[in-house]
């Protein structure tokens, strides 16, 4: 932990912050200081105005009333160019990288060493060893960036901002992606960053890590400021009290359900980074799967959702072989999926809200004659945007529009209502609020107690031990373990996530 900032000079002020969006008030005269050296927290439920204030402070939006000042100097960015060039550097959730180039070109593009007016690889290859070595960010210059794991491509991008000098760093929601291993290995990073006299302002919604690592917490509400708390002063019942505006009940363990007749069947199957795959799935039961990212959970999902060839192997959804039927195909059969990717798999990003919600339902309840019927695509989202919670002015904006947490909330309302025979659903509450975790949780079990099955993929071995009736482990492609839920406690699941298991008996 880094010392008190009270004999610091400030770094960041925002003063009076507005910023409107079609109605929307996203930040209402919002003050933030943030002093030299310190790892400052800024937390909110999602819609609660977190990104939009950090995108105003990055030059990405323009503020409609309000001021900033970096370092001293008032300050005016029309782009983030102009903040780059003042000392700002950010890692936003998507990462803004070129997976066709090396770690080393993507350090130094826009900002290459050059001999002889062309770009110097050797010279853009020690640079990046240099800052590595320097800040603990251990990675291979001439890896191809696209061939990396996620925790490593954001060190690229760590590195990226420490090659062009960036002494204020903002990272926006930086775990949600990342293992418990590279969470931790990044903690240590921006520890190190802020003890070398660096800024870090943590946008993050996750107790436990801000009170692990930083100094100072700023809490949003509906866009104005809701508390200004001293990390060392303060718990996580007070900030999430802050941030919701109620008591918050932690880690509930949800009763176990009661299992029925068999919904999903895999035997034997044989996909891209799976091995010999067997598992069951009944009807009035959650099934999670844990493993560290990387042990093929994610291709396992995809080959039960159609999205992935199997190799050998056999899929019985209620009773049908669906083994080589399409994605499409599963759907009908009684198939609902909720992707890791809410972007890129999940959602039509330049699509309305509405049209977003009606995707997968528009052949039956939404539609007339084949054609969809607007005043029931409406009514069908205002009905889902309700149950969730998802924050959105109208069901007519774009779903890019939303924060990346409301767009979770959409994907999962949008595939709950399908009330299908299983679901597969991967990471649901990745990138969520305290608050929404619960309601997520809590439609997940009332989903099983329905007489649905659940196949759950989640990263939080909080959340699988909640919500799981049994729970596989997945190591090296294989499902190496198998617990009833009075047996998965957080030490046993851990040591067979690191290989340090028996081999796998069925547990029906």
């Amino acid at each position: 932990m880094t010392p008190p900032q009270a004999d610091r000079d400030p770094a960041v002020e925002l003063r009076g912050i507005t910023k409107r969006f079609a109605g929307t008030v996203a930040n209402d005269g919002v003050d933030l200081t943030v002093c030299r050296g310190e790892i400052h927290a800024l937390m909110g439920e999602n819609g609660a105005g977190k990104s939009t204030l950090m995108s105003v402070l990055y030059g990405m939006e323009r503020p409609d009333a309000g001021a900033i000042r970096v370092d001293g100097r008032e300050v005016a960015f029309g782009s983030p160019s102009a903040a780059m060039a003042a000392g700002l550097g950010m890692v936003h959730q998507s990462f803004k990288l070129f997976d066709s180039l090396t770690v080393a070109e993507n350090v130094v593009y826009a900002a290459e060493p050059r001999r002889f007016g062309l770009l110097d690889r050797g010279a853009a290859r020690r640079r990046v060893r240099e800052l590595a070595a320097e800040h603990g960010l251990a990675v291979d210059p001439d890896a191809r960036v696209g061939d990396l794991p996620v925790g490593l491509r954001q060190r690229v991008e760590i590195l990226k901002l420490l090659h062009r000098g960036a002494r204020t760093l903002i990272l926006d929601e930086p775990t949600a992606v990342l293992t418990p291993a590279e969470a931790d290995s990044l903690f240590a990073v921006l520890i190190s960053l802020a003890g070398q006299g660096r800024t870090v302002i943590l946008v993050t919604h996750k107790l436990r890590e801000v009170l692990a690592v930083s100094d100072r917490v700023t809490v949003l509400r509906d866009g104005r400021v809701a508390a200004r708390l001293v990390t060392a002063d303060t718990s996580a019942d007070e900030i999430a009290a802050a941030m919701t505006g109620r008591a918050v009940e932690w880690d509930r363990v949800h009763p176990a359900g009661t299992p029925g007749e068999v919904v999903l069947a895999v035997t034997g199957l044989f996909t891209d980074g799976v091995r010999d795959a067997e598992l069951t799935v009944r009807a009035g039961e959650i099934v999670g799967i844990a493993g560290v990212a990387g042990n093929g959970q994610s291709e396992l999902v995809e080959a039960l959702a159609g999205l992935r060839p199997v190799g050998s192997g056999r899929v019985e959804l209620a009773g049908l072989d669906v083994t080589h039927a399409s994605a499409a195909e599963r759907r009908a059969r009684g198939l609902a999926y909720v992707p890791e990717d809410r972007h890129a798999v999940g959602t039509a990003p330049a699509a309305s809200v509405a049209d977003n919600l009606a995707m997968g339902h528009h052949r039956t309840s939404l539609s007339s004659r084949g054609l969809l019927a607007p005043g029931a695509v409406r009514a069908h989202a205002e009905r889902l945007v309700a149950r969730f919670g998802v924050k959105a002015a109208t069901p007519d904006v774009p779903a890019s529009a939303l924060s990346g947490g409301n767009l979770q909330k959409l994907l999962i309302g949008r595939e709950l209502a399908h009330e299908a025979p299983l679901l597969l659903v991967e990471q649901p509450t990745r990138g969520v609020d305290i608050g929404a975790i619960q309601n997520i949780h809590d439609q997940l079990v009332a989903y099983r107690d329905a007489g649905h099955a659940v196949l759950l993929v989640s990263a939080e071995l909080s959340e699988i031990r909640g919500l799981a009736d049994r729970v596989l482990v997945m190591y090296e492609g294989r499902i190496t373990a198998a617990y009833p839920k009075d047996e998965a406690d957080e030490r046993t699941l851990g040591l067979a996530m690191a290989g340090a298991s028996a081999p796998v008996e069925a547990v029906d």
